[in-house]
């Protein structure tokens, strides 16, 4: 089991679930999100007072997925998300130990689903 974390843009976000359900994969959660990475942020005036944004918007995806369903979750995310410039986002896959459905007390990949 992995849980996949991706940060992507904000508008990204209808073209990835998309994706992600062409691929069979329907539960997800998704977050609102501010960060900063190569983008370095912009410059902006406010009643005329220069002001550095740094932290844009971003959303966060995290999907707990069994093994046979990793490769193709991140294929689905690279393809709804990909714009080719700076800023496209990022995906992490984390190992996970445990999951438990609270509801029925299935453990592991049956809880996944």
């Amino acid at each position: 089991m992995k849980l996949i974390i991706a940060y992507i843009q904000p508008d990204k976000l209808n073209d990835v679930k998309q994706e992600l359900y062409r691929a069979e994969v329907y539960k997800m959660s998704v977050t609102n999100a501010l960060g900063c990475g190569q983008q370095m942020g912009f410059t902006e005036s406010y009643r005329g007072v220069a002001i550095e944004v740094n932290l844009l918007k971003k959303v966060r995806i995290e999907i707990a997925v069994n093994d046979d369903f990793v490769k193709k979750t991140i294929d689905a995310i690279i393809k709804g998300a990909k714009t080719g410039n700076i800023g496209d986002g990022k995906i992490f896959v984390v190992p996970l130990e445990e999951t438990v459905r609270i509801r029925s007390g299935e453990i592991g990949s049956d809880a996944i689903g």
